[in-house]
Parts: C-alpha cells; structure tokens; sequence
C-alpha cells in the first residue's frame, strides 16, 4: 500500500498534512519532524513550502513558532486521506 501512496504523492509533505490534522491542538515542528519521520531542516523547508501554499499557518508564540492548518490545508489532508484508502 506504501508504495502505491508514494506513487501519487511525495511522502513526508503528505504525511505533515495528515499528521497536523489528526490533533486537536496545533504542533511544533520538532515534533512534526519525529513523527514523520525527517530532520527538523527538512521539516522546516516543506513547511515553508506549505505555508507558501496557504496550506498551515505559523503562529510564534515568544520562541516557538505553532503550526496549524488553514482551511485549505484541511480540505487538502482530508483529500489525501481518501486518496490513501482508496489505493491501500
């Protein structure tokens, strides 16, 4: 299933989308960056990517910048989620 879902979309962006919708409270990005799975460089690089997108939402709170979905961002993971099933 992995590998058809690696197919269709780059892995680690996807998995972001679908990682920061499945909490109710928003993340930072170190631990995004544990739970799919990449180094928190490369972690940051696709979230500007994303933010770029209007896909997740930066809010800084002192030092530690919040990442959230927008709107866009949700609709995109839910996409991606189908998408998944439906090729696994």
């Amino acid at each position: 299933m992995e590998e058809n879902f690696d197919l269709f979309f780059r892995r680690k962006p996807a998995l972001m989308l679908i990682a920061l919708k499945r909490v109710s409270r928003a993340k930072y990005g170190s631990i995004l960056a544990k739970e799919v799975d990449c180094t928190y460089s490369h972690a940051v690089k696709i979230l500007q990517t994303l933010e770029e997108l209007g896909l997740v939402s930066f809010d800084k709170q002192g030092r530690i910048k919040i990442i959230k979905l927008t709107k866009k961002g949700r609709d995109v993971s839910d996409n991606i989620e189908a998408i998944r099933k439906l090729v696994g």
